[in-house]
């Protein structure tokens, strides 16, 4: 098992999805759009390049991986890939499913409208096909 921090904004701003061989995934508490968090399970990173050339290999795949799991999942128009980190040093990773009728389509979704919070099972739904998308399950 890998031992890290998460970083407790990130930590209490999602929802744990499944950890992949690198990243935990994360489902941001945030229904407007469906967004996940990828971070890497590793300390003291802050920009991608602080990963080894393997790492960095390793996630530039689970990215990908993710991407085809929520398109798989939202049927989505356009996917939003980032590593910003401006508020949050801690590496990670938004993978944001975006739809023409979004809230902030076709510009960013930060600070458009207030996060919607989930319906529990609704939640519990998106993460579960998300863990069947990334696993290969039909649970």
């Amino acid at each position: 098992m890998i031992q890290f921090d998460l970083n407790p904004r990130l930590e209490g701003d999602s929802y744990p999805v499944i950890d992949l061989e690198l990243c935990a995934v994360r489902l941001m508490k945030d229904a407007n759009y469906p967004w996940v968090l990828m971070v890497p399970r590793k300390s003291d990173l802050i920009e991608i390049i602080d990963l080894d050339a393997r790492d960095r290999g390793r996630l530039m795949e689970e990215i990908a991986a993710v991407c085809e799991a929520l398109k798989q999942v939202t049927d989505c128009e356009k996917l939003n890939v980032g590593a910003l980190g401006n508020q949050v040093s801690q590496l990670h990773v938004h993978v944001i499913a975006r739809f023409r009728d979004d809230p902030a389509w076709p510009g960013p979704v930060w600070g458009v409208v207030p996060p919607e919070p989930y319906d529990h099972d609704k939640a519990d739904q998106l993460i579960n096909a998300l863990k069947s998308a990334l696993t290969g399950s039909s649970d």
